[in-house]
């Protein structure tokens, strides 16, 4: 791994990001790449990025051995360095080429959408490694996987990591073998430009609802629906939710780069591939796919499936998947063994009780998912009593309050607001604008801060069909507390805990 000075030159100029550039040497090597200052940067490249960056994290890397540093204004004279108009353009660009260009020897199937994309992912994931065993990456809202040994999996920190952290795990994946790469993109990804320079092989838009709407996200809705749809226009192939909201800008979108036999629509009707539920039981359901047209007929995707997870909006989500595995050349029984078995962590997990109901841990974190998630509840269990768990996090996606209020108001007959990573927030302020916006002529809300607590409490007072729905955290092992990730046993340890506590 290493990058020529000239070479960066070069490749700054041609996406027209290059200001002015000062270097003793252009045919110098780097042989390091970073934009920690902490990290090692013998013979190596600096960026300077980030609204909070000062001089200082300049310096702390030149005492550690950079040769240039990349930035947008000029912090020291004396050393090379090159300005560029954009930072996290430049990021990425020049990280790509550091590695390699791993993206050039992977098949990459991307997702987007409010809900839905790690689902997505890992339904994708589950069929590719069927039939392509060892040669499938995934980089998801939960897990990293680069590789078949252990050391190759661990826990994600962002959905769609930062574009050096990005390279170097695609670099590190075709080092392990990997021909293929299932992802999600966030918004956020287009908004930073951490994908700045990719092309994808599929990309999949699955839906949009106003969520992420903040001080540190997106100023507005369109602001959010513009990064959303990059997506498509940076993909060969499009698969698109023909019900989404937002559905004609969005075609649009695709049909910038792709022509219409290289866009595919699914949906419950009007669709490329239309979807029929047929069954559902509390562990998986089944439903029907059909082709309507040549196009879609060519994938040879119609029949029957059965899926894992329970949930009219999860075969949605499945649907996606079989498109994007048939265009991948995965074959059906793959597809088949591998929906059938799909397990994602943190979703509609669901754990049986002795006399406590039965309790559903969800990673539901905004109106759309809530909605979908505790309406398919209500519609399967009509006589039960629906009893939610959630917090919402802090200074992001405040808009997700509202909805939570407005979800629980529509389907829940009790609610315990509580804890989920406030951040620099307090608690109790967030779980007092949720309550804001629950009608409590409707639903019997409690606020308990500390979230053990919160779910002790509930599943203590739960009996017989009353459903439990632990939501909005899933499979999240740390509370983001004050800038620190506070380890965290997870949902689903808590309750199973609490259980033998109370059960044996």
């Amino acid at each position: 791994m290493s990058l020529s000075i000239d070479k960066a030159i070069s490749l700054l100029k041609e996406h027209d990001l290059l200001v002015s550039s000062q270097i003793s040497n252009d045919q110098e090597i780097v042989k390091n790449i970073s934009y920690n200052s902490k990290e090692d940067q013998t013979d190596g490249i600096f960026f300077c990025k980030g609204n909070n960056f000062k001089p200082e994290y300049l310096q702390q890397a030149l005492n550690k051995g950079v040769k240039v540093y990349v930035a947008e204004k000029e912090f020291d004279k004396e050393t090379d360095h090159l300005i560029v108009n954009d930072i996290q353009k430049s990021l990425s660009l020049l990280s790509a080429a550091y590695f390699g260009n791993p993206e050039n020897d992977l098949f990459i199937i991307a997702f987007t959408g409010t809900k839905g994309k790690t689902t997505t992912s890992y339904f994708t994931y589950d069929m590719l490694k069927r039939a392509f065993p060892g040669q499938v990456a995934l980089f998801s809202t939960v897990d990293r996987i680069v590789g078949p040994k252990p050391e190759d999996k661990f826990k994600s920190d962002l959905t769609t990591p930062e574009s050096l952290d990005l390279f170097r795990d695609m670099h590190r994946a075709v080092k392990n073998g990997a021909k293929y790469l299932v992802m999600e993109v966030s918004s956020q990804a287009y908004k930073k430009n951490r994908v700045y320079g990719l092309t994808f092989d599929i990309g999949g838009f699955l839906n949009i609802t106003p969520d992420h709407i903040g001080e540190n996200e997106h100023p507005t809705f369109a602001d959010y629906l513009y990064c959303k749809k990059q997506l498509l226009i940076n993909s060969k192939v499009n698969i698109i939710n023909r019900q989404t909201n937002e559905f004609e800008t969005v075609y649009s979108a695709a049909k910038e780069t792709s022509s219409d036999d290289q866009i595919y629509l699914f949906g419950r009707e009007d669709a490329d591939v239309n979807i029929t539920s047929k069954e559902t039981t509390l562990s998986d359901s089944i439903f029907e796919l059909s082709a309507t047209d040549d196009k879609a007929e060519k994938l040879d995707l119609a029949g029957k499936y059965k899926l894992g997870l329970v949930g009219d909006f999860n075969e949605l989500n499945a649907a996606a998947a079989i498109i994007a595995a048939r265009i991948a050349k995965v074959d059906r029984k793959d597809i088949v063994e591998g929906l059938r078995s799909a397990r994602v962590p943190g979703r509609m997990e669901h754990i049986n009780t002795k006399n406590h109901g039965t309790i559903f841990v969800d990673y539901a974190h905004n109106y759309a998912s809530m909605k979908a998630l505790l309406g398919f509840l209500r519609e399967e269990y009509p006589k039960s009593k629906l009893k939610v768990v959630v917090g919402s996090p802090g200074n992001k996606g405040v808009s997700r309050r509202a909805g939570f209020g407005k979800a629980l108001t529509e389907s829940a007959d009790a609610a315990i607001l509580t804890t989920d990573d406030p951040a620099f927030e307090d608690p109790a302020d967030i779980c007092r604008q949720i309550d804001e916006n629950i009608d409590h002529s409707k639903v019997d809300v409690k606020t308990i801060i500390d979230r053990p607590s919160a779910i002790r409490e509930m599943i203590e007072n739960s009996s017989g069909d009353d459903i439990v729905v632990l939501a909005a955290k899933g499979d999240d092992p740390y509370q983001k507390i004050k800038g620190v990730d506070v380890p965290y046993p997870t949902d689903t340890v808590i309750a199973k805990g609490i259980l033998k506590d109370i059960e044996g």
